[in-house]
């Protein structure tokens, strides 16, 4: 059964930012885009490089590690559908950002 976990404060994830965090043994990375959050897997595909410690531009996020760049929204490698990370749900309840785990 799903349920939504307190993954961080909104006050700690401005835009533009990225937060590793970790929930019930997984590590996610958070990443607010122009106030919208999403959450992804924090190992990235190719090599288990931490997403969380990447570069967020725009959409994308880029693993520090190799430069491979997933869409927060996805979890997709640019267009490929075949190669991607897990994203979760996430919703904003007053200052908290929860994650569906």
């Amino acid at each position: 059964m799903t349920e939504f976990v307190k993954a961080a404060s909104v006050s700690e994830l401005q835009p533009g930012s990225v937060k590793e965090v970790r929930i019930n043994g997984r590590t996610l990375a958070i990443c607010n885009v122009a106030g919208k959050c999403f959450a992804l897997d924090n190992q990235c595909a190719h090599r288990g490089g931490p997403l969380g410690q990447g570069i967020l531009d725009g959409e994308n996020i880029e693993c520090p590690w190799h430069g491979w760049r997933f869409d927060v929204k996805t979890g997709a490698v640019g267009k490929s559908a075949n190669v991607k990370v897990v994203t979760y749900e996430v919703k904003i309840e007053g200052s908290d950002i929860l994650v569906a785990i």
